[in-house]
């Protein structure tokens, strides 16, 4: 089983910047990637996923200005969102699977709002 819990969401001007951190346990190396997710109303999309040895994928909305790094020794993951736009509002979710789209475990979710 595999727990994962996110913090670091909350209300920023558009052009700021955020960042998310997602603790995870259990039994994190039977799945070899770490992801995000978000959830706008009516959508769900992929955000971004690393392999423990660092292999990365984004969405090509994010590219560019958001960035995703993990921490292995201490079972922590990172994004790293800048530039923000009103259209990156959505609830962020931390996921753990398979590489390139980690979705077998899900997180609570944390919020962030991007004011125009």
């Amino acid at each position: 089983q595999v727990k994962l819990v996110e913090s670091g969401g909350g209300l920023v001007q558009a052009g700021g910047s955020l960042r998310l951190s997602c603790a995870a346990s259990g039994s994190i190396s039977s799945k070899n990637a770490l992801g995000w997710y978000r959830q706008a109303p009516g959508k769900r999309e992929f955000v971004a996923a690393m392999t423990r040895d660092g292999t990365t994928k984004y969405a090509d909305a994010v590219k560019g200005r958001f960035t995703i790094s993990r921490d292995n020794a201490n079972n922590m993951m990172y994004l790293q969102m800048n530039s923000l736009k009103p259209e990156d509002t959505a609830v962020y979710y931390c996921t753990a699977g398979w590489y390139p789209l980690p979705t077998d475990y899900w997180g609570q979710g944390t919020q962030v709002t991007v004011s125009s």
